[in-house]
């Protein structure tokens, strides 16, 4: 095992990569301005204007997405690995609300919020957050403060990553998942976000985008990414020695089972919070939000129950973070009836790839992050592609232009085909990006703890704690 006087050199050797990458990619003049176009909420509003009420949802949904992360993603993935792995599992989600926030406010709102081009924003342009202030950026948010959307959007930046460490869990270097996270959100998150939020992106709908691919909250940006990203780690780094022959079961489902409310309740300003105002688009987000988990905890229920005798309560809590991954990109473009069927669809199709086809093939995703957020968000856009509907988000009936022309982004073939194109883009570059960012970790630190360390708990070789002591 190297030393940590190594390991930090090389964190530092990384961290220079990251910087000379940023001086690469960052525009050489000034962008060509992006016309400012109605951004995802229906209502129109002065653009000077700060509306307090607006503002104190965005602060409060900033604080539920926060709080997905922790306690809620502590806890859902804590209770899962076994006892002897349960704070180097919570500190992988811990870290990154330290580590995430600081690179953010560094360089990553500007790579993915500034004007740049079709695929990355200017990384200089809001660096150390210079220009994010009091006055709201029409562009996205006419009635906030342009920090407080900053602040919203940063927490999204917080859980992507961490989603993907339920991966890896129990085998990984501490080292070398600071590493790799510092290079995932910097060369895939932050690009890919300014593709489909930001002004001016490849796929951005609202904003001067070439390609309109609907995504309200997340699903390309926050799920496709880290669950693709998250199989392919799991494919490189080995299984956990003893898999799957040895039995890995949960060491606290309560944990687990106190995390899954948590999350629930903190989508709810991951989903409705991305109206970015508290109108009647943020109302029904939240109720699409809502009864799509509710489905997909049933149907998840059923299936097992049939397939296996007996519900599980752990399986129903899957279900329930399958249907919340899976209405991410729907939720505020479908009605409720939609919604309820989007996580009913989730239920079954996840619950086949956690049982079915991870057994197929043998990988060990340790905490099923593929077959629940990759799967279901695949199933969320692309049933998006055909549900959404402009009675819901009138802005998608006229907002697209096409040679100047107003397109329909409401469901039909043509959306399924925009929503099919910006899925198969976000897989491939978490393949590609994943795959090099993983072969570079490995070659300047190591992946793997060795297996002396494995069999002893990460909580003591990574960290020099345990959980429990008696």
């Amino acid at each position: 095992m190297k030393s940590s006087h190594s390991a930090s050199h090389k964190l530092l050797f990384c961290s220079c990569l990251v910087f000379l990458f940023l001086a690469f990619v960052a525009p050489a003049g000034a962008a060509d301005p992006v016309p400012a176009i109605s951004p995802l909420q229906t209502e129109s509003v002065p653009t000077a204007a700060i509306n307090t009420g607006d503002n104190a949802w965005l602060l409060a949904s900033s604080a539920l997405v926060l709080m997905m992360t922790a306690p809620g993603l502590i806890l859902f993935y804590g209770g899962l690995v076994r006892s002897k792995n349960v704070l180097s599992t919570m500190m992988h989600s811990l870290i990154l609300m330290a580590l995430i926030s600081v690179v953010w406010m560094i360089y990553g709102y500007s790579m993915a919020f500034s004007s740049g081009n079709a695929f990355c924003g200017n990384p200089f342009t809001h660096l150390f957050l210079k220009g994010v202030g009091a006055a709201p950026d029409a562009d996205y948010a006419g009635t906030i403060p342009a920090q407080t959307f900053m602040l919203f959007q940063m927490m999204f930046a917080i859980i992507t990553p961490a989603l993907i460490s339920g991966a890896v869990a129990e085998r990984i270097k501490f080292s070398a998942y600071v590493m790799f996270m510092l290079l995932w959100v910097t060369l895939i998150y932050f690009p890919l976000c300014h593709m489909v939020w930001g002004k001016g992106g490849f796929f951005n709908w609202a904003l001067g985008g070439k390609i309109p691919v609907l995504d309200f909250a997340g699903g390309t940006v926050v799920h496709i990414s880290s669950g693709v990203s998250a199989l392919v780690f799991a494919l490189m780094i080995g299984k956990r020695d003893g898999f799957p022959h040895q039995p890995m079961v949960p060491h606290n489902v309560v944990l687990s089972l106190i995390g899954t409310g948590l999350l629930w309740v903190g989508w709810f300003g991951f989903n409705a919070g991305s109206a970015l105002n508290a109108g009647s688009l943020a109302t029904s987000a939240f109720a699409a939000t809502h009864f799509s988990a509710a489905a997909a905890a049933l149907s998840w229920a059923a299936m097992e129950w049939k397939l296996k005798g007996k519900p599980s309560v752990l399986g129903a809590a899957a279900g329930m973070v399958a249907g919340l991954a899976t209405i991410t990109p729907a939720s505020g473009f479908v009605s409720i009836p939609a919604a309820f069927c989007i996580g009913l669809v989730a239920g079954v199709v996840c619950y086949l790839a956690v049982t079915k086809i991870k057994a197929i093939f043998g990988y060990d995703d340790s905490l099923d992050v593929f077959g629940v957020h990759g799967i279901g968000s695949i199933i969320g856009m692309l049933m998006l592609g055909f549900l959404a509907n402009a009675e819901v988000n009138p802005a998608i009936a006229n907002t697209f232009k096409a040679n100047g022309v107003a397109v329909s982004l409401a469901g039909g073939s043509h959306q399924f085909i925009n929503q099919l194109i910006g899925v198969a883009f976000t897989a491939g570059l978490a393949v590609v990006g994943t795959f090099l960012i993983v072969k570079l970790v490995d070659a300047v630190i190591g992946l793997r703890v060795d297996q002396e360390d494995e069999s002893a708990g990460l909580d003591l070789s990574q960290h020099g704690e345990r959980a429990y002591n008696e």
